[in-house]
């Protein structure tokens, strides 16, 4: 395994290189047992949930996560003595209300910071009579968006909380598809009359979505399918707003707001509820790990067995076609009748699953997948604050709601999201880079030491790929760094010196370390031709595979990327279902 390590400024203020620390979790069991009914490859939130609905199902099973750590994308690592970084995913809303409710998660453990304000967008702009440079704030008081709004244009302050209701219909109405198995179209076209009668019910949810958006049917098919920029041009028309909200259209995906099918990412991230609050973005106490550890609670305390430092080589199947569970790096069989893999779905059939179980056109079509990804995640320790321009605060000030929230750098107008894409698209890393800034420790006084601070900077856009044959090695790494940091400081002059370490992870070093194919985060692009139906291929949308008793049940199943639960609760029904077939 590749080491791990992170840049910390020493004595002298150079960076140096240190090794992470390592963590136990109590609810980790200590014996591998030879079967279980269900094995689950990976631990992450996905893989948990599957678990603890199976084992709650008095299904008998066993997750093997292959790092030291459990949560996958969704886990809480002290990087840098002190400061425990939300290392790959740092914010939750999509996590499916459901199962928030059937594990009991707040009872084990889940605690939730709200933020009263979502985003806050600083300009670079020259003071005005002495006035700082402006700056958008949006959050869930409406009237005090409209006023933030009005400093751009009184139009768009008019017409924001109409766009705001339409997208809150739209979201209403392809709820029911969020929770629901997609449709059966082999069973509805192939099967027998029986399984045909059967496979109805799973039109309902697609039947409720047409009868809730009703009218609004055209206008959905068009936000869907058309460039987030086309659908901002028409409501709006100022920069910072529209690039504001393309921020959330864009952010994750290997697409610029001018890409069709922009629209719908943007829908994905305003699908959200947090303790019956929809739309609603929060930070977990102790970091996101905090989530799959209430998860991994959830399924132990139905005895679920769960294990870290478990890889899996190799998914056994038998010459009946069946998987009869799983081989360990270490030469350790695992039989069980259901495998539900948390890997990406290049990962479980290409690397795990022997290919010649496999008929050749899933093996084509799996191998096309597109796993691009524009993603460099840096996390840092600072030892104060930054101190925005645009929003001056006084030394030693505590955080201030803009503090609290997403705040967005270098999205004052589309065009310069545009160029960042374009740079990308050549093989090099943004000059200008699209900069999600968060700081949990704003609301979280359990991550960093007093005074200190924990930041997390979601950039993009940066290929898997640099051009000329380039490879992201150390100097790369820190070159791209330092790009952003100057970034900031044109923001927040002084954040460069504040700056304790940093831990820089580009796509390829998402790859290796969370085993996200292409450093995607959503387990396979957002796209149209992706998602639903055809999520992770026409026919095998409903978590099933070619082999029986192997399901996906990652984010590269339906409905796709984000901390949700809902492809992981899928699966488990649908496995759970099959297992007396088996």
């Amino acid at each position: 395994m590749a080491s791990r390590c992170v840049f910390i400024k020493n004595a002298a203020g150079a960076l140096s290189i240190r090794p992470l620390t390592r963590h136990t979790h109590s609810c980790l069991s200590s014996e591998l047992k030879p079967e279980y009914d269900a094995v689950i490859i990976g631990g992450g939130h996905n893989g948990l949930v599957a678990a603890a609905y199976l084992q709650k199902a008095g299904v008998k099973t066993a997750v093997l996560e292959r790092r030291h750590v459990l949560g996958g994308a969704a886990v809480t690592e002290e990087i840098i003595p002190g400061f425990k970084f939300s290392r790959a995913s740092y914010l939750l809303s999509l996590l499916r209300p459901q199962i928030y409710r059937d594990l009991e998660l707040k009872k084990h453990g889940l605690k939730i910071y709200f933020r009263n304000t979502y985003s806050y967008t600083p300009l670079l702009e020259d003071s005005v009579m002495g006035k700082p440079p402006r700056s958008l704030t949006l959050g869930i008081n409406k009237s005090e968006n409209l006023e933030q709004i009005s400093q751009f244009s009184k139009r768009d302050a008019k017409v924001y909380l109409e766009y705001e209701a339409l997208l809150d219909h739209f979201v209403n109405s392809i709820d029911p598809l969020i929770d629901s198995i997609p449709v059966d179209t082999a069973a509805l076209t192939q099967g027998s009359l029986i399984k045909r009668i059967r496979a109805l019910k799973t039109l309902k949810p697609i039947m409720k979505t047409g009868l809730r958006l009703g009218q609004y049917i055209p206008h959905f098919y068009e936000i869907i399918t058309a460039p987030a920029a086309k659908i901002l041009h028409r409501w709006f028309e100022s920069e910072p707003l529209k690039a504001t909200l393309a921020t959330d259209a864009v952010i994750g995906a290997m697409i610029s707001p001018q890409t069709p099918g922009s629209g719908y990412v943007l829908l994905h991230h305003v699908m959200g509820e947090l303790e019956g609050h929809r739309a609603a973005w929060g930070y977990v106490e102790g970091g996101m790990g905090s989530v799959s550890m209430s998860i991994a609670k959830a399924a132990a305390s139905h005895g679920a067995s769960i294990f870290t430092e478990k890889p899996v080589d190799h998914i056994l199947v038998g010459n009946n076609g069946k998987t009869n569970g799983v081989v360990l790096q270490d030469g350790t069989e695992v039989r069980s009748k259901l495998v539900l893999s948390n890997a990406t779905a290049k990962v479980t059939f290409l690397q795990l699953t022997p290919q010649d179980a496999l008929p050749d056109d899933f093996i084509r079509g799996i191998s096309k997948i597109d796993y691009t990804s524009p993603v460099t995640k840096i996390n840092v320790a600072v030892d104060r604050l930054p101190n925005f321009l645009a929003t001056p605060q006084k030394e030693g000030t505590k955080s201030l709601p803009h503090h609290q929230t997403s705040i967005h750098l270098n999205c004052e107008d589309i065009s310069v999201i545009d160029k960042a894409y374009e740079d990308a698209s050549s093989g090099i890393p943004s000059e200008r880079p699209m900069i999600e800034m968060c700081i949990p420790s704003a609301l979280d006084p359990t991550i960093a030491p007093s005074g200190c601070h924990v930041i997390s900077m979601f950039t993009q856009y940066t290929p898997y790929a640099l051009a000329d044959g380039r490879k992201w090695d150390d100097k790369e790494r820190n070159d791209y760094a330092d790009r952003v940091f100057e970034c900031v400081e044109q923001y927040a002059p002084g954040f460069k010196a504040s700056v304790i370490g940093r831990d820089i992870l580009t796509p390829p070093d998402l790859e290796r370390i969370f085993g996200l194919t292409g450093g995607n985060i959503f387990h396979g692009a957002m796209s149209l031709d992706q998602l639903f139906l055809v999520r992770p291929l026409p026919s095998y949308a409903n978590y099933r595979s070619p082999i029986k008793g192997l399901y996906l049940c990652g984010s590269g199943a339906h409905p796709g990327g984000g901390v949700m639960g809902s492809a992981g609760r899928n699966a488990a029904l649908v496995a759970f279902a099959d297992l007396k077939t088996l």
